[in-house]
């Protein structure tokens, strides 16, 4: 089924629905894994440019908390910590909802244990998702101020010393965009096909730990 948007708590009645309050670099992988499951949820995401600022993802998370857990019976944090250091699991605590595992998003696709794995081998590892090879240029070199100052590239990227490309849906366009940005960054790269495996098992846990069967399909809202 394809995804639409959802109607404001006022336009419908969400009591027997639940909504996952999500990062939207992961939104809509959340929503394909929902409609193949079929799960009965909404997904409600957040800019994904909190990223760049960690410290502001738990605030911004539990101000849209109350309104979704006054209009959904269930709600589930659709974020691993995401360098929050403890301050996304305090919210949740607060709230009594779950979080997806992990330390940050990497671990949602690859696993965990893989990207210590990585780490481990050469800490100077650049992991690249679907998410952010798709949207390098504003995600990622705006944000750093890159298109205006150059020079900084020596600053920014010294330490590290390959590109690790998690890649969901690795075809041929997002291959070659994969490859500028590993230009742009002057580090090798390398692919590793991951899929969405384990986000889809992350997810089912929230989805457990919710406590919640249903059949339907996942939305989006625009």
């Amino acid at each position: 089924a394809s995804s639409s948007s959802s109607p404001s708590p006022a336009d419908a009645d969400r009591s027997g629905r639940v909504a996952v309050l999500a990062c939207g670099a992961i939104a809509l992988h959340i929503a394909d894994i929902a409609r193949r499951r079929q799960w009965e949820l909404d997904v409600q995401p957040l800019p994904p440019l909190l990223h760049n600022h960690p410290q502001r993802i738990a605030p911004e998370v539990e101000a849209h908390l109350a309104g979704l857990v006054s209009a959904y019976e269930k709600v589930v944090v659709g974020y691993a910590d995401c360098g929050t250091y403890g301050a996304l699991d305090a919210v949740c605590e607060r709230h009594g909802i779950a979080r997806l595992p992990g330390l940050h998003c990497y671990d949602l696709f690859a696993g965990a244990d893989r990207i210590e794995g990585w780490l481990a081998e050469q800490p100077g590892t650049f992991f690249l998702t679907d998410f952010l090879v798709k949207s390098f240029d504003r995600t990622v070199w705006r944000e750093l101020g890159l298109d205006r100052y150059p020079q900084l590239h020596e600053d920014y990227f010294r330490h590290f010393t390959r590109v690790i490309w998690l890649a969901q849906d690795p075809d041929s366009d997002l291959r070659a965009e994969a490859d500028r940005v590993a230009g742009l960054l002057r580090l090798p790269l390398t692919v590793v096909a991951t899929r969405d495996g384990a986000l889809d098992s992350g997810l089912a846990g929230c989805w457990r730990t919710a406590g919640v069967a249903a059949e339907a399909t996942a939305r989006v809202p625009d």
